[in-house]
């Protein structure tokens, strides 16, 4: 592995970083003290960094904390890939993928908020691919015994899939479908519509791509592309300049390396060249996954939601539709089955995994706390209770390391003064 960066070369390049990086932008550190945090408590945390880069867990990683609107701490460590010695910075480019799905939400309900939709409207009615896509049940294709609704596509509960493990037959289809393969998303659209049903809808939580089939409801709500239509609305308004579908030129050179655990071989690997998603000239537009983006713009984004929908006076969403967004959608019948994704204390709210009995969870957390990850070991929550946002960026597949779990007890110990 790379010989990691001491204590004292990592918090240089944070300050300088701090102070430059951000094109402009208010980029502050604060003293921890004044949001009822512990300085000394937090440099825990950037012992975890350390000696996940020290022990060869990950080849670099930036975290980033803040609590009452303030970040407390913002620290990069390692390198930017195993075939990149640069060091890591705080304004590196990552691939979020599922991390997008939360924003997808968002985009989603700036259109709801409009009269755009309803939650209880048939899919269909804006799709009319789905008006006669049918259940697979015993191998015979019936129609289900209810339409798909746009509600379930925030959840996950629309009877979709996505062919992660071929163990049955519809999840076999959508394997053959190669819908990641499609031209654009209109043509991923075609495929998914001709594809079977793998459960009833509204009957249980399973993990899928209702989150890019929700993107193209966007699409042809707003008229306007998916990236077009993000632009516009959340990355604009919120001066997230480093979030985007098509990383630019310009950029590239911050963009994290590619990456994968190799179990077999106990390291880090770098992503074969012909296995890693591309990132220019990109067609296929996708609410489940797709975005890049970097920690200080992520946590833009949630601070607008912590918020109630608003950041430095621009408004995104109603503060009531961010209440709103942020409820358990579920009912225990629904909940009861579907683990994908999901602890034993979690349930779904629209477009991210909301909290309902903290003492079920892996790690410390709050009653109400809202969040998501992404494919390639990233992880961000936003905790109404502490007014506390936690955001931990990696680009490591198949990541064996608990960082998820660790950055939450590091941030939580940290805490002086609850809520």
């Amino acid at each position: 592995m790379h010989k990691p960066l001491s204590k004292i070369t990592t918090l240089a390049l944070s300050l300088v970083l701090i102070g430059a990086s951000q094109l402009g932008l208010a980029q502050t550190i604060s003293k921890a003290e004044k949001v009822g945090m512990s300085s000394e408590r937090l440099e825990r945390l950037d012992s975890l960094g350390e000696r996940y880069i020290e022990n060869g867990s990950y080849s670099g990683l930036v975290s980033l904390i803040a609590r009452k609107g303030k970040i407390v701490h913002f620290k990069a460590h390692g390198n930017y890939g195993v075939d990149n010695a640069k060091p890591m910075e705080t304004d590196t480019l990552f691939r979020i993928y599922s991390m997008t799905k939360p924003i997808t939400a968002v985009a989603a309900m700036t259109l709801y908020e409009q009269g755009k939709f309803h939650m209880n409207d048939p899919v269909s009615k804006y799709l009319p691919q789905f008006a006669d896509q049918k259940i697979l049940i015993d191998g015979e294709l019936l129609t289900p015994e209810a339409p798909m609704l746009m509600r379930q596509l925030f959840m996950h509960t629309a009877g979709l899939s996505y062919g992660f493990v071929a163990d049955n037959p519809v999840d076999v289809a959508y394997q053959k479908a190669q819908l990641f393969q499609s031209a654009n998303l209109d043509d991923f659209i075609a495929k998914v519509a001709k594809l079977p049903l793998r459960y009833q809808p509204g009957e249980r939580y399973h993990y899928s791509v209702s989150m890019d089939v929700l993107g193209a409801v966007i699409e042809k709500l707003s008229g306007m592309p998916l990236d077009e239509y993000y632009a516009k609305t959340i990355f604009e308004p919120l001066k997230m300049k480093d979030t985007f579908f098509e990383i630019p030129q310009t950029k590239i050179a911050r963009f994290a390396s590619d990456q994968f655990w190799d179990a077999k071989n106990n390291k880090v690997m770098a992503m074969p060249a012909d296995q890693s998603r591309p990132f220019d000239k990109v067609g296929l537009f996708m609410g489940g996954g797709g975005l890049i983006s970097s920690a200080y713009d992520y946590f833009r984004f949630s601070q607008m939601v912590l918020n109630g929908g608003e950041l430095d006076g621009v408004r995104i969403l109603g503060p009531k539709t961010v209440k709103f967004m942020a409820s358990n959608h579920m009912t225990p019948k629904v909940r009861a089955v579907g683990e994908h994704n999901l602890h034993a204390g979690q349930s779904m709210a629209l477009g991210y995994g909301v909290v309902t009995n903290p003492a079920l969870m892996p790690a410390m957390s709050s009653k109400g706390e809202i969040s998501w990850a992404g494919l390639a070991g990233t992880k961000f929550w936003i905790d109404p209770e502490e007014e506390l946002i936690g955001i931990g960026l990696v680009q490591l597949y198949n990541s064996p390391w608990p960082l998820r779990f660790d950055l939450k007890v590091g941030a939580y110990q940290a805490i002086e003064t609850l809520n």
